[in-house]
């Protein structure tokens, strides 16, 4: 009996770590994705790249190619230039939320503090879980090996200081 409970307990074991192993990080998930062009492309500009394929763990609010779009005509251009790269980190740190914040327990807050140092506005509206009264999450918890990303249909604007 002990040595088929050490047999499953080691086929477990192995099991778990497999599926550890095959997570991709934040980024790669995002990459792999494939709704995430802009964002990824946002990333690359604004040099956080190792930043979210670092340990973490963090939580992403990541908005689609589909949010960047309703952003005015032009705005992601402008944000992509090196001369604005302060304002476009500034921006997609407030999308961040150090640690693993899993939606069952993002739900129950009222705010988050971004990586940016600024406040997210967190609530529940219609049974979605919505940022700063605009944002949804349209998809949440999909895990990755560095955190969680959960996905949004609108780019959220950090509060001017």
């Amino acid at each position: 009996m002990k040595k088929l409970f050490r047999s499953v307990f080691a086929l477990f074991a192995m099991t778990s770590f497999a599926v550890a192993a095959d997570k991709k990080d934040i980024v790669d998930t995002a990459v792999e994705a494939g709704s995430f062009k802009t964002l990824v492309a946002a990333v690359k500009a604004a040099g956080l790249v190792e930043t979210l394929k670092g340990e973490g763990p963090f939580t992403v609010f990541a908005p689609t190619d589909e949010a960047f779009a309703k952003l005015p005509k032009g705005t992601v251009e402008d944000l992509l230039k090196p001369e604005n790269k302060d304002k476009l980190v500034d921006i997609l740190t407030y999308h961040v939320v150090s640690g693993k914040v899993m939606s069952s327990a993002a739900v129950k807050l009222d705010k988050a503090t971004a990586v940016n140092k600024k406040e997210i506005k967190l609530a529940v509206k219609d049974g979605k879980l919505t940022l700063n009264d605009s944002a949804k999450v349209a998809t949440a918890d999909i895990e990755a090996s560095n955190g969680v990303i959960h996905v949004i249909d609108t780019v959220i604007l950090p509060p001017a200081k």
